[in-house]
């Protein structure tokens, strides 16, 4: 059994010990009101999870200093990371955070793909050696500048007031597309890294493919958060879709069995909740549009969802992976 198929596992059995075996099952819990019941204890979960990453990391830190996540598009990386990070300083360890965005090589040193237009995901455009020196020297308890990437000049800049140093209590976080591929990092000891999976994994059974599918779960986030903060419309993100999986089954798919850990970021009332925020965007796109069939497919498919009402979505806590995507979130 995969790590994916442990985890998925795993979801399912929580499911059925709580008496969830359906989507059926999660709307019967709504018709009958018990809505924020279910929130409060997929966020009950969701936190013991939390807990557990962070214990692991906190018995292998004197070994594991570094710790990488990864996962594919709207799996709630960045509120896991925060998440994560807060437990960890529960248990008396101080994370820094390393972003990887800072380490990509300079412009005009991008590779290029079969288009001739700067391939920003590919592996080749991160400088790996600085980032590698960098970590040993970390790793060693020196002291280094982490650079600063400015997007605008495509240049990285190196400023004395981003000096850091690793102490015995810190440990470091670092989140990227590449984060569980072992090509960047070819020249750290790989057993001083500590690597996370993130995934809006499912487990409930039956011909409920988008609740049972990462990948719509995660287009449905998707859209909701980038029509909130980004002003893309609906159909902009079903369009931009199949560029964001093929990036995803290029440079993250293959390497999610290096992971140490799967986290499944997938809650029971996820759907229920998305409905409210996401039917209305997909009304939104008329026929005629090359993301119209897309919208209809989960528009039907959300017919089967009853939604949270606004009262249930007001009890979803600010800490939830899922104020990523509808807001109010205060991490």
């Amino acid at each position: 059994m995969t790590k994916i198929e442990s985890a998925r596992e795993e979801y399912k059995d929580w499911c059925d010990a709580i008496g969830i075996k359906s989507l059926a099952d999660v709307k019967a819990i709504l018709e009958d009101g018990k809505g924020i019941d279910l929130v409060n204890l997929c966020e009950a979960r969701q936190e013991r999870k939390y807990a557990e990453i962070a214990n692991e990391i906190y018995w292998r830190r004197g070994k594991s200093r570094i710790v990488m996540m990864s996962g594919p598009s709207s799996s709630g990386k960045t509120s896991s990371s925060l998440r994560i990070a807060q437990q960890c300083r529960v248990l008396g360890l101080k994370p820094l955070v390393i972003e990887l965005d800072n380490y990509f090589v300079d412009r005009e040193l991008t590779p290029k793909d079969e288009n001739g237009e700067y391939d920003f995901e590919c592996l080749g455009a991160m400088d790996v050696k600085l980032l590698n020196d960098q970590l040993n020297d970390l790793i060693a308890g020196k002291e280094v500048i982490i650079p600063r990437y400015d997007f605008k000049q495509g240049k990285k800049v190196m400023d004395e007031k981003n000096k850091m140093v690793l102490h015995d209590n810190e440990i470091l976080l670092m989140e990227g597309i590449h984060a569980l591929n072992p090509n960047l990092t070819p020249a750290v000891d790989q057993s001083k890294i500590f690597r996370i999976y993130i995934s809006a994994l499912s487990a409930l059974p039956g011909g409920e493919k988008v609740h049972n599918s990462t990948t719509d779960k995660r287009l449905l986030r998707r859209m909701v958060r980038d029509n909130r903060t980004r002003g893309v419309s609906p159909e902009g993100t079903i369009l931009r879709w199949p560029s964001v999986r093929r990036g995803e089954t290029k440079y993250i798919f293959p390497y999610e069995e290096n992971a140490d850990v799967v986290f499944n970021s997938s809650t029971l009332y996820d759907l229920p909740l998305l409905k409210y925020y996401a039917e209305p965007l997909l009304y939104e796109i008329k026929e005629g549009s090359p993301a119209y069939e897309k919208a209809q497919a989960l528009i039907t498919f959300l017919q089967n969802v009853k939604a949270l009402t606004p009262q249930e979505i007001a009890n979803v806590p600010p800490t939830s992976i899922m104020r990523e995507f509808i807001g109010g979130q205060s991490l």
